[in-house]
């Protein structure tokens, strides 16, 4: 064989590199797998491509999408530093899924403007304080410089990274402070299951992201929007009224700066009594409308200068000091707002205003008359106090409340107005507990009467839980079985100097099957045996009570010892309610749930007093009822009334919410939870 040949061949079978080119042979089939993995490719690619632009579920206008990266990075985070309280983290999941289904278009701009919307909403947050909320929880006074930012962005045609992140955090933070507000207003701030009170707020929850973009984005009329995710209450739009009025008293108030009322006696003063400051007291009065005349101080057209920083010593309590000087901020501010004022620019220095004149208390003889005595019963009237005209220690204490206190106890009235479900924000019966009052309503909610009740006692911890339940029916002549606490506390020591103590009583011993024992005390005070009271008019419960099942066995029930609805203060339970007229109610009970039986006052009478023991009557139709809990109504009597905080609820309140949001929902274990049971 010739060299070249066998070099070639050589090459060509060592060097498998070298071979010439050979293109293989696919099958048809083979063909085929990777035609479909091609096409499968493309598909991957088309979808990671709409992935990130769906199909938009929002109903508002279109936006664009020119900050969609801007804004995605932030929503990423559960905190926004720009915001007075940055954690939203209550909150980031639904601000992600109401720009997720806008594609993470933004919301309240407009070619960098501002849209009409975002101006309304400004307004409205700023106006916070007349709807009893924090302006700063929305970032209020914060706005305005945000919005100058903005417009230098747009005059600078500013494209960079940074004044996109601008733009972004400013919609966020407007989206975040949109969704605050409404459900604020909606809800309220603070879950009452916080508290341990058994109020259902979760049913009427909006959808936010989906409210919030469908509804508020374009709204045609802002304040009709935020008027309509508001309780539809004739209480609680009276409240908001008395709010506007009382701040407006507390600015006078403040600009006055009169000083307190001096102290007198403990036996009090009475008419004809000598009382050096009878021409301050009566000014105190006319500040409120309790006595007749104009409050003397005036300041017309001059604006009333800010609080110190550091309030009175009076006030410089954990729990109104800051609370009250918070109010008169916002109680300032939204005066002059409605002067048409402005803030002055950071750095500038505080504007010179006309001193207000002082305050001149009329000149009267230091002699208590018949006038001031008059004008003092109509105060103690709306403020929970014996009605007896007499200046009294207590009276002279509450004048000396200031009215920025009153503002508070107003709007934690408006917070708890707005945890009621709906079906409970008109509610037939409703017992204010504070103020010992029950109170049935028409159909067309206004007040048909009021009636005096017994609630739980501080002492003891006794206190009656607030809660919102349906009266599903009544017993008559019922049973009272003892709770075990209280047979062994109240019932087992007399036992033990007195075997014949449950009979003489009219208490009687059962088995867990209700089969009637005898009873030795260390089987009460064990628990091994339940005692119960026989039915009669001797008997704890009386001889009608009224159920609505509750996890914390409260009920409404008469009683034996009447004398108490005529103390003014009547917290003497041991956490049921007791009612100053049950016969009465008993027939508005039955006859407004249209319960068959022709339930007249004779019949209910005979019920009653000779009626079968334990007879149970069911309600046609439930009725719903709140045990409530507010230190300030709009009362039916045309006046606003305030009350004592019985059992530190408010205080409990303004705790929490002296914090800031995120505001807590879960129950917390430091606060008191009413025994099952334990309870009369």
């Amino acid at each position: 064989m010739p060299l070249r040949n066998f070099a070639a061949r050589g090459t060509l079978i060592g060097n498998p590199c070298l071979r010439p080119e050979r293109k293989p042979k696919l099958s048809a089939r083979f063909n085929l797998a990777l035609r479909l993995a091609a096409v499968s490719t493309l598909l991957l690619l088309a979808i990671s491509v709409t992935s990130c632009h769906h199909h938009r579920k929002t109903t508002s206008a279109p936006n664009t999408t020119d900050y969609a990266d801007n804004i995605r990075a932030v929503v990423a985070k559960p905190q926004l530093p720009i915001l007075r309280w940055p954690d939203y983290s209550d909150y980031r999941q639904i601000v992600t899924t109401f720009y997720d289904d806008r594609n993470y278009e933004i919301a309240w701009l407009r070619d960098l403007k501002p849209t009409a919307q975002t101006t309304a909403f400004i307004a409205a947050f700023q106006d916070a304080g007349a709807k009893g909320l924090n302006p700063d929880d929305y970032d209020a006074f914060r706005w305005p410089a945000r919005i100058q930012q903005i417009a230098q962005i747009a005059a600078a045609h500013d494209t960079s990274a940074a004044a996109g992140d601008t733009v972004a955090q400013f919609d966020a933070a407007m989206t975040i402070c949109v969704m605050r507000y409404i459900s604020d207003l909606h809800i309220g701030r603070v879950s009452p299951a916080h508290f341990n009170f058994d109020i259902n707020v979760a049913d009427k929850k909006y959808d936010l992201a989906e409210f919030v973009s469908d509804n508020a984005v374009d709204a045609a009329d802002v304040p009709k929007l935020i008027f309509s995710v508001e309780p539809d209450s004739n209480q609680y739009r009276a409240t908001e009224v008395a709010l506007a009025r009382y701040l407006a008293l507390a600015l006078l108030q403040a600009g006055a700066n009169a000083p307190p009322l001096p102290q007198v006696p403990k036996a009090g003063v009475s008419i004809g009594d000598s009382y050096p400051a009878t021409g301050q007291l009566l000014a105190r009065l006319q500040l409120e409308g309790d006595a007749p005349g104009d409050y003397p101080y005036h300041a017309p057209g001059a604006p009333i200068p800010p609080p110190s920083p550091t309030p009175p010593a009076r006030m410089r309590r954990l729990d109104p000091a800051r609370l009250a000087a918070q109010a008169l901020a916002n109680a300032q501010r939204l005066f002059n707002r409605r002067l048409g004022q402005h803030k002055a620019k950071p750095g500038a220095p505080p504007a010179l205003t006309p001193a207000p004149p002082a305050f001149t208390p009329p000149s009267l003889p230091p002699i208590y008359t018949d006038d001031l005595a008059s004008a003092v019963k109509l105060y103690q009237h709306r403020h929970g106090l014996p009605e007896d005209g007499n200046l009294t220690p207590d009276t002279i204490k509450s004048l000396n409340v200031p009215l920025t206190e009153r503002v508070v106890q107003l709007q934690d009235s408006l917070e708890r107005w707005r945890w009621l479900p709906n079906q409970y924000v008109n509610p037939p019966l409703i017992v204010n507990l504070p103020e010992f009052v029950l109170r049935g309503y028409t159909p067309d909610h206004k007040v048909d009467f009021t009636m005096k009740v017994v609630v739980g006692k501080v002492l003891g911890d006794h206190d009656t839980p607030v809660f919102a339940h349906m009266m599903r029916y009544l017993i008559f002549r019922p049973y009272w079985n003892v709770p075990v606490d209280i047979a062994r506390k109240e019932i087992a020591p007399h036992m033990v100097s007195n075997p014949g103590y449950l009979a003489q009583k009219g208490f009687e011993a059962t088995d867990s099957k209700g089969s009637l024992v005898s009873a030795t005390a260390k089987q009460v005070a064990e628990g091994q045996v339940l005692v119960r009271e026989k039915p009669g008019p001797k008997n704890s419960l009386g001889l009608v009570k009224f159920m609505f099942p509750n996890e914390y066995d409260i009920y409404l029930h008469s009683t034996p010892a009447p004398e108490l609805f005529e103390r003014t203060r009547r917290d003497f339970s041991h956490g049921c309610i007791r009612v100053q007229k049950p016969e009465d109610l008993a027939v508005w009970v039955l006859a407004n749930s249209g319960t068959p039986g022709d339930w007249d006052a004779h019949k209910v009478h005979d019920a009653m007093t000779s009626g079968p023991d334990n007879r149970q009557v069911n309600l046609k139709t439930p009725l719903p009822i709140v045990i409530f809990y507010v230190t300030a109504i709009a009362a039916e009597d045309g006046h606003i009334h305030f009350f004592d905080d019985l059992y530190g609820y408010d205080q409990k309140l303004q705790q929490v919410l002296s914090k800031g949001p995120p505001y807590p929902v879960k129950p917390d274990p430091k606060m008191p939870i009413a025994k099952p049971g334990d309870t009369l």
